[in-house]
């Protein structure tokens, strides 16, 4: 058996493992990264890319069959060549996997392990049965893999993830989607504006993750008018009949309807890759989901040498936390015993359907709302969204009743993921409504609807501070 002695050890080459590998290296400590499934990051394979590509070609097509609103016409119907369209998704999605491959080519021979890791003591891994790993410190960064609740199994081998979509050569009629999270939004709505017959259930009534319930609402209309959404759906049958899956379910309205379909599509979120890591054996404190207890601010699983980055940590499963997790995690392995603690970028999550969706800082669920004020702004008469025919949306901003300091942010609408960039630097530097609203508004654009958002809540401050408000610059608000 091989025996490899080293500095830092880090389980898993995604995004998280691979900042964290470089960052430890940067550090001068001997470093080795350990992957046992294919390299290129759930990102760029599975995720972000590729549903971003689907997207864009749904889009495309959706946006040029718009047109006639706006008296333009042709003697042709655009239609989507499913096969056609998976063809280029692949070929794009393998462009950005290859720039992580190059990447991974550029390590040092020595410095890959392959195969699956497991724990058999704190500074002990084993890999494969046939590699022993001693490490003085450990980043676990094992991503996370998609959730298939137990009553979806039913459906066997016409039951697939979103990892599997992209794979399809072909989309077929109809599909069951399960879920109404960011993954089942963005793939769902795309599938329907490729011309595919969907039905989207979700449990519990949860939309995009979005507890101000207002916003979760409209963009649950919204979409109810593109294809069959019900966020708490009640189903009394899951089966197999004559080989395609059969729903018997309650429509909100209480309708009894039966279904067939051609292939169920379980989008029901994504959970941390860490049973195989035999964690017990570690001696670190885990919560009551397995998921090791972490300090956000270091990523160090109590005071032990042992870190945790990205997926797998259960907390902000976006890209951009991913890597700032694995530097930090892998900075802090290097330096290990002299941890060293960071400030926190704001939380920030975009959904891409249409409308957007946007999440930025302190949960409304989190907010003490007798010291929070929520100013609002529609999009239905936004000038610049209805010129582009995009004027469905809501956006609510939170701010401090006293202070006027901005809390957060829950909204869909068009441009969210611009508006969210603009809300989450303002949070990141603290700033007040007043400081933002002093900041240059261009006219006519989709950040007009921001700026009603924030004098919204600016007036409500004033007005629980019982004071008058200043005079704000005149400017068209439409």
């Amino acid at each position: 058996m091989k025996t490899i002695n080293v500095d830092v050890a880090v389980i898993g080459a995604g995004t998280s493992g691979m900042a964290a590998y470089r960052a430890a290296c940067e550090g001068g400590a001997k470093t080795v990264l350990i992957e046992s499934g294919e390299f290129g990051t759930t990102c760029a394979r599975v995720g972000c890319m590729p549903s971003k590509l689907l997207l864009a070609a749904a889009n495309g097509l959706h946006d040029a069959r718009s047109l006639a609103a706006r008296g333009i016409e042709g003697t042709h119907a655009l239609e989507a060549d499913s096969e056609r369209v998976l063809s280029y998704v692949r070929r794009e999605r393998d462009h950005f996997v290859n720039a992580v491959l190059k990447e991974v080519e550029s390590f040092d021979d020595d410095a890959i392990v392959r195969g699956q890791a497991r724990f058999v003591s704190p500074n002990e891994l084993m890999v494969d049965d046939e590699t022993r790993v001693v490490a003085k410190r450990i980043v676990i960064a094992v991503g996370a893999a998609p959730m298939i609740p137990d009553e979806l199994k039913v459906f066997g081998e016409k039951l697939i993830t979103s990892d599997e979509l992209f794979e399809l050569r072909t989309f077929p009629k109809r599909i069951a989607v399960f879920g109404a999270g960011p993954i089942a939004l963005e793939l769902g709505q795309a599938l329907a504006r490729l011309d595919i017959d969907i039905a989207m259930f979700g449990k519990g009534g949860s939309v995009a993750a979005l507890s101000d319930t207002p916003v979760r609402d409209l963009l649950a209309s919204t979409l109810s008018d593109e294809f069959y959404f019900d966020p708490d759906a009640n189903i009394d049958e899951m089966s197999l009949r004559n080989d395609k899956p059969f729903l018997r379910f309650k429509t909100p309205d209480g309708k009894a309807r039966a279904e067939s379909f051609d292939l169920v599509l379980a989008a029901t979120g994504r959970v941390p890759n860490l049973k195989s890591l035999a964690l017990e054996k570690t001696g670190i404190e885990l919560n009551d989901k397995g998921v090791p207890l972490y300090d956000e601010t270091t990523m160090q699983c109590g005071t032990s040498h042992i870190f945790i980055a990205g997926d797998c940590d259960g907390t902000r499963p976006w890209l951009h936390d991913a890597a700032d997790e694995g530097k930090l995690a892998g900075d802090n392995a290097a330096r290990y015993p002299d941890v060293q603690a960071v400030k926190r970028k704001v939380p920030f999550s975009i959904v891409f359907c249409e409308p957007q969706v946007v999440m930025v800082g302190a949960s409304y669920d989190d907010l003490d709302k007798q010291m929070t004020v929520t100013g609002e702004a529609s999009f239905e008469s936004q000038g610049r969204s209805r010129v582009m025919r995009q004027n469905r949306g809501l956006l609510h901003v939170y701010a401090d009743a006293k202070t006027g300091k901005l809390r957060g942010a829950q909204g869909c609408g068009p441009a969210m993921e611009h508006l969210g960039h603009l809300l989450a630097w303002a949070l990141q530097i603290e700033m007040t409504l007043d400081e933002v609203l002093r900041l240059p508004f261009y006219h006519p654009v989709v950040e007009e609807g921001l700026r009603s958002a924030l004098k919204d809540a600016d007036r409500k401050c004033y007005e629980e501070r019982s004071e008058k408000p200043p005079a704000l610059p005149n400017a068209a608000g439409y």
